[in-house]
């Protein structure tokens, strides 16, 4: 059997007039993330995991922001695509473990629907996927509520 972690990482500013969209869920808030698609960076920082992890290089390769075909397109067709690819390789997801790191809005009232949407998009079991929240104490662009930042990893096999 053959292992291998992926690690991902996204960032997004927040916008007017944009729903803000994390792990696949609508969050109510005042504000969105600017982004081509639908900036939900929870699914983006898990795109990255899942490629560098069977090492299909990066969601910019594969869903390009010059690209008009996925202006506004739900982050769930990255994964469900890079789903593909993966299993394609034969590999299989052992687990994923997600950050998100944001000043505001307050996650914690959200994480298990986040979880549980992250769950199903993968099709794992819940105990399998993993969602934290933190803030960064007011340091930095997300200290500074200027936008939300997420860190996934992941674990797959062969």
């Amino acid at each position: 059997m053959i292992f291998r972690t992926g690690l991902g990482f996204d960032a997004h500013r927040f916008s007017h007039n944009r729903k803000l969209i994390l792990g696949g869920i609508e969050i109510a808030y005042d504000r969105g993330l600017a982004g081509h698609s639908d900036a939900d960076v929870v699914l983006h920082a898990l795109c990255d995991a899942l490629l560098g992890a069977a090492a299909l290089g990066d969601l910019g390769a594969h869903f390009p922001d010059s690209d008009p075909a996925w202006k506004g397109a739900s982050s769930k067709i990255f994964i469900e695509r890079i789903l593909e690819m993966v299993s394609g390789d034969q590999w299989k997801i052992c687990n994923a473990d997600i950050t998100i790191i944001a000043q505001v809005p307050k996650i914690s009232p959200h994480r298990e629907a986040i979880r549980k949407s992250i769950a199903q998009t993968l099709k794992l079991d819940e105990s399998t996927v993993s969602v934290k929240a933190t803030t960064t104490d007011t340091m930095g662009f997300t200290g500074r509520e200027e936008g939300i930042a997420a860190i996934a990893v992941v674990l797959i096999q062969r």
